[in-house]
C-alpha cells in the first residue's frame, strides 16, 4: 500500500473518529425541552419514526435522526414503549431514548369520587384524556361480563378512589381494578362486622352504606346515622331516605323532591317500600361501609339537617321531639 493510500484511509479514520465523537457529544448535550416540564405521550404501536417526527415538532430535536440513529445502532428502534412520559430539568437524547426503552412512564390519575353514581363514573372515565375508552358503550351487564362478575346491576360496585393506572390503559383496567378493590374492601368489612346486625349478606350491607353515604352531610354524623337506619330495620320502620327516592326517579328529579314524590311508589321508594331499596344508590366509601357494619348503640330513629351551614344533623328518638326539631330547623318555628 502506497504512502497516498494509507494518507487517504488514515484521513478517513480521523473523520470518522472526529464524526462519531461529534455524535456522542451531541447526544450527550441537553436538549431544549419546550416546557418544564415536557409531557410526550407515545401511542400505542407508534413507530420510531413517529416519535422522533413529533419531538422534532416539538422543538426538542432539531432533527429526526437525532434519536432515530442512536436508537437504530443499539437495536432499540422496535424497543419503544407507548405511554406518557414526563421529562424535566436536563435531558439528553440518550437519557431520554433510554426512558422511552424502559418505559418510565407518568401513571394516568383516576379520582372516583365517593357518593357519585356508576353513570358518573362512566361519564369520568368517557373524558379522561388519557385513558383509552373501549367497553363505555355497551351495557352495565356486558361490563360486568366482561370484568369476569357473575352479578348484572353495575351500581354501588365500584370503589372510589385515586387510583395510579399505568400510562395507555383503557377503560376496562380502571373499571377493573376499582371492582376488586369494592371486593376485597367489602368483604374485609363484612368478616368483621358487629353481631345481630339486621343485614343478610354483604351486599345488603353495600345497599345501606349507599344510603348511608348520601344522606351524611358531616363526617362526624355517618356513624349516628347508620345507627338510625339499623335502628328502622330492627323494628320493620320503613327507611323514608330521600335519596333513595331520587335515585329512583332517575332524569325526572330536577332538584327538588316533592310530596308527590315521596308518594309516588318505585322500587327506590323507601316511603312507600319496607326495608332495602333494590341496588345500592351511589359509590361508597369506607367510612360509611364501617359505620353500617360497626354502628354505635343508640335509640335514635330520627334525624334531621340542621340547616346552619355546616351539614350535622339534629338526632332523635321519638317522633315527637322529631317533629319538634323539624319546626325549629326546617320550619324555623320555635317550640311553643
Amino acid at each position: 500500500m502506497n504512502k497516498k493510500v494509507c494518507g487517504i484511509l488514515g484521513a478517513i479514520a480521523v473523520l470518522a473518529l472526529s464524526g462519531l465523537t461529534l455524535l456522542a457529544w451531541v447526544w450527550l448535550q441537553p436538549l431544549p425541552l419546550p416546557t418544564q416540564p415536557y409531557l410526550l405521550t407515545v401511542p400505542k404501536g407508534a413507530a420510531l419514526n413517529q416519535v422522533a417526527a413529533t419531538l422534532t415538532r416539538d422543538g426538542v430535536l432539531r432533527h429526526p435522526w437525532q434519536l432515530t440513529l442512536p436508537a437504530r445502532a443499539q437495536g432499540q428502534a422496535a424497543a419503544i414503549k407507548a405511554g406518557r412520559y414526563r421529562f424535566e430539568g436536563e435531558v439528553s437524547v440518550t437519557a431520554l431514548l433510554q426512558q422511552l426503552v424502559d418505559g418510565v412512564t407518568v401513571p394516568i390519575v383516576v379520582t372516583i369520587t365517593e357518593g357519585s353514581t356508576f353513570a358518573d363514573l362512566r361519564q369520568l372515565l368517557r373524558d379522561h384524556p388519557d385513558i383509552v375508552n373501549t367497553i363505555l358503550d355497551v351495557p352495565d351487564a356486558q361490563i360486568l361480563q366482561t370484568i369476569g362478575t357473575l352479578e348484572t346491576l353495575a351500581e354501588g360496585l365500584f370503589f372510589p378512589e385515586t387510583y395510579y393506572i399505568a400510562a395507555g390503559s383503557d377503560d376496562l383496567v380502571v373499571l377493573k381494578t376499582a371492582y376488586q378493590m369494592l371486593q376485597a374492601r367489602l368483604n374485609d368489612a363484612w368478616a368483621k362486622r358487629q353481631e345481630g346486625l339486621p343485614l343478610t349478606s354483604p351486599y345488603e350491607a353495600l345497599i345501606l352504606a349507599s344510603i348511608v353515604e348520601k344522606e351524611t352531610g358531616i363526617a362526624s354524623d355517618r356513624p349516628l346515622v347508620a345507627s338510625v337506619f339499623i335502628n328502622r330495620l330492627r323494628i320493620g320502620m320503613r327507611l323514608q331516605a330521600d335519596p333513595t327516592v331520587i335515585y329512583g326517579m332517575g332524569a325526572r328529579f330536577d332538584g327538588k323532591l316533592r310530596r308527590r314524590d315521596l308518594e309516588a311508589d318505585t322500587p327506590y321508594n323507601t316511603y312507600t317500600r319496607a326495608g332495602l331499596p333494590p341496588t345500592p344508590i351511589a359509590l361508597v366509601s369506607q367510612a360509611s361501609l364501617d359505620a353500617v357494619l360497626q354502628p354505635p348503640s343508640t335509640k335514635y330513629l330520627y334525624f334531621v339537617s340542621r340547616n346552619d351551614g355546616s351539614g350535622s344533623s339534629e338526632f332523635s328518638e321519638t317522633l315527637d321531639k322529631h317533629n319538634r326539631a323539624v319546626a325549629r330547623y326546617i320550619l324555623k318555628r320555635r317550640q311553643s
